[in-house]
């Protein structure tokens, strides 16, 4: 992948995930800036997702544990657990609201 698709690709999965936060259902604050996202969930909890462009990698940090994901075959990947980002991202929202949330990218 080259640079360029790197960091468009990126950028258009933080602000999906922007987009799905606020259309989840719960009151979960949404701060970004730069190649960063901050979640702060009712609770105080908070996630953190960012772009790290040497790596060519999506970082997730959650209360529990950190991610980073790799772009394999359309998707984004753990390269720790092989989790996918949209299913990971679905159940750490929902460990850290106590509350069932299901994150995915807008399909229109």
């Amino acid at each position: 992948m080259q640079e360029h698709e790197y960091h468009e690709l990126a950028e258009a999965t933080i602000l999906a995930i922007e987009e799905a936060i606020e259309a989840c259902g719960v009151d979960i604050d949404c701060e970004s800036g730069g190649d960063i996202l901050e979640l702060t969930f009712p609770n105080g909890t908070k996630m953190v997702i960012n772009k790290q462009p040497p790596l060519m990698q999506l970082w997730l940090a959650t209360k529990f544990n950190g991610h980073h994901f790799e772009y394999q075959d359309g998707q984004w990947i753990d390269n720790r657990t092989g989790s996918e980002l949209w299913a990971l991202l679905s159940e750490a929202a929902s460990r850290q609201a106590d509350t069932a949330i299901t994150l995915q990218p807008d399909s229109k």
